[in-house]
């Protein structure tokens, strides 16, 4: 069971966040089970306090090591392109980040698996996100390239950094009627893919442009 809410005051205050709700909403995010995500996940929590009243805009924020915390939007998006009329129990997430999308997942998902390669990161999320509740998520220090083959197949692959095509190794870990969202592309120019998984192949469409930090092999 996770902890209420920290609701947060002035620039982190429930007001602040309908508005941005409200943007996402005339954005095109419009699954309310998303949409109510991102309403109780304190986004706030999840950057340096110096940032903490910049949460609630819609853009990106430095977290240190080179990452960001995506824009609530493309986390919306995201979520939303990998939810859409498809029951998820079991989702893998590449790039831990921060945790807010991971906490995202946790919210719509019976069980969320998530790999980061930066273990400074790895550690600090994995303690945020016990002290905010969660107890649906297991945690991985390693190679997202390579996914976490141990507890596939999964019903949904998530990846929050960008690569220049679709790792074999993550498709072999998609299950039949499964699909994934991943950035595709270098750093100047990139889609977002929505990938399924058919008895017969992968089917793939285009989302929309995106912009990501990329996906490293490796772990540090």
């Amino acid at each position: 069971m996770r902890r209420e809410t920290h609701r947060g005051i002035g620039m982190t205050s429930e007001r602040t966040r309908e508005r941005l709700l409200e943007r996402l909403f005339g954005a095109g995010i419009t699954d309310g089970k998303v949409l109510e995500a991102i309403r109780r996940v304190p986004r706030h929590l999840f950057v340096d306090e110096a940032l903490a009243s910049r949460a609630y805009e819609d853009i990106a924020l430095p977290i240190g090591h080179g990452q960001t915390i995506s824009q609530p939007y493309v986390v919306a998006l995201m979520t939303q392109t990998l939810y859409s009329g498809t029951q998820m129990d079991r989702v893998l997430e590449i790039g831990t980040g921060s945790g807010y999308q991971t906490a995202i997942l946790a919210t719509l998902t019976d069980e969320v698996l998530t790999v980061e390669r930066i273990l400074s990161l790895h550690r600090q999320v994995r303690n945020r996100l016990y002290d905010l509740g969660y107890r649906n998520i297991k945690y991985r220090h390693g190679d997202g390239l390579e996914g976490w083959s141990e507890h596939a197949p999964y019903d949904a692959i998530l990846a929050a950094a960008a690569t220049n095509e679709v790792p074999d190794r993550l498709l072999a870990q998609l299950k039949i009627g499964g699909r994934m969202v991943l950035p595709i592309g270098g750093r100047k120019l990139q889609k977002l893919l929505l990938i399924e998984r058919t008895s017969e192949g992968f089917d793939q469409q285009d989302v929309e442009s995106v912009n990501f930090v990329p996906l490293l092999s490796g772990k540090v």
